[in-house]
């Protein structure tokens, strides 16, 4: 017996097709959102760390910033704690140049030579006086130039001819000149001593081992 099946077996077949089509594709597009929100969230995340970050940078920032102006504050005291300290030192070193002028001129001026006048302005000072010949103001610049330790750069301004009578029949010719001198600082002059200690006590601990091998 032959059985013929009258029903739409097509159209069920097509019917269960766009139905499973409509399953897949509704679970497809949940995995999509779900995805995409996962997605999302990681970002969001990622965000909201690099703004914790960029919060935290710019407090520290912020931070350093005033600890800076500290510092510059600091060093701003600090540079005038130095300087007033250098005014008090200089105030106190130069309180005897005087007498340290005084000193050096006695021990540099030469025989033949005599000063009338001198005069000091801040660290220049000016001499006027009398020498018995040119080579006695030559010897003079020359003793202020290398064996002074207070005075130095010494410059001849002028020097004239003169004839002295020291009786009616006596007269001597003598050289009347003046010049400028440059006083030195009794902080440069501590200064320029100052390496002289070690480099002069190296020496000695050299010789010390000789001493004992000889």
């Amino acid at each position: 017996m032959i059985l013929v099946n009258l029903l739409p077996h097509r159209e069920a077949a097509r019917k269960r097709r766009r139905e499973a089509f409509f399953v897949a594709l509704g679970i497809a597009a949940l995995a999509g959102g779900l995805i995409c929100g996962a997605v999302y969230s990681w970002y969001q995340a990622q965000i909201s760390d690099q703004q914790a970050k960029n919060t935290f940078i710019k407090s520290e920032i912020t931070r350093l910033e005033s600890q800076i102006k500290e510092i510059a504050g600091l060093q701003q005291e600090i540079a005038a704690l130095r300087a007033r300290q250098g005014a008090v030192e200089d105030l106190q070193g130069n309180r005897n140049l005087p007498v340290y002028l005084l000193d050096e001129l006695v021990r540099q001026l030469p025989d033949g030579v005599y000063l009338s006048t001198m005069k000091q302005d801040n660290q220049t000072v000016m001499l006027t006086g009398v020498a018995q010949s040119n080579e006695r103001v030559s010897e003079l610049l020359r003793n202020l130039s290398n064996n002074s330790p207070w005075l130095t750069r010494p410059e001849l301004i002028e020097i004239t001819g003169k004839t002295l009578a020291l009786s009616p029949r006596d007269q001597r010719r003598v050289s009347n000149f003046s010049m400028r001198v440059s006083l030195k600082r009794a902080t440069d002059v501590q200064k320029a001593a100052t390496p002289a200690g070690p480099a002069a006590a190296k020496p000695a601990a050299a010789a010390a081992p000789a001493a004992a091998k000889s």
